[in-house]
């Protein structure tokens, strides 16, 4: 049984930045073809995919978010981190981890075959 797992903070300070550990069991996040992604929903908004890692290694973003935004492993903890800098409170939202077979760069939620619970991040000063 694959299992994700977030965690975070929980409130940051406008400005700070920010770093979301996911840790996997059940599978290798190495394991060919697998992508891991990072998946947010602000209150009151629908989801918004925001980035990946692959079983490579490789990353992609959302555009306007790469500026701020990057990820990355430790394969011996067999775990994936979001990192966010200078956040504002636009970036309040719950976060997910989540995994997919494929690349995608959208958050349509039959794309992932896995999901973390998600864990709630607040900034605010």
């Amino acid at each position: 049984q694959v299992q994700l797992q977030e965690s975070g903070p929980g409130l940051v300070k406008p400005s700070q930045s920010l770093s979301l550990p996911c840790t996997v069991s059940g599978c290798s996040i190495t394991t060919n073809y697998y992508y891991w992604n990072w998946i947010r929903q602000p209150p009151g908004k629908g989801l918004e995919w925001m980035g990946a890692i692959t079983y490579s290694g490789s990353t992609y973003y959302r555009p306007y978010l790469k500026s701020r935004t990057s990820i990355s492993r430790d394969t011996s903890k067999n775990q994936f981190t979001l990192q966010i800098s200078s956040v504002t409170p636009e970036d309040t939202a719950v976060y997910y981890c989540a995994r997919s077979s494929r690349q995608i760069t959208t958050a349509t939620m039959r794309e992932y075959d896995y999901w973390g619970q998600g864990t709630q991040v607040t900034v605010s000063s």
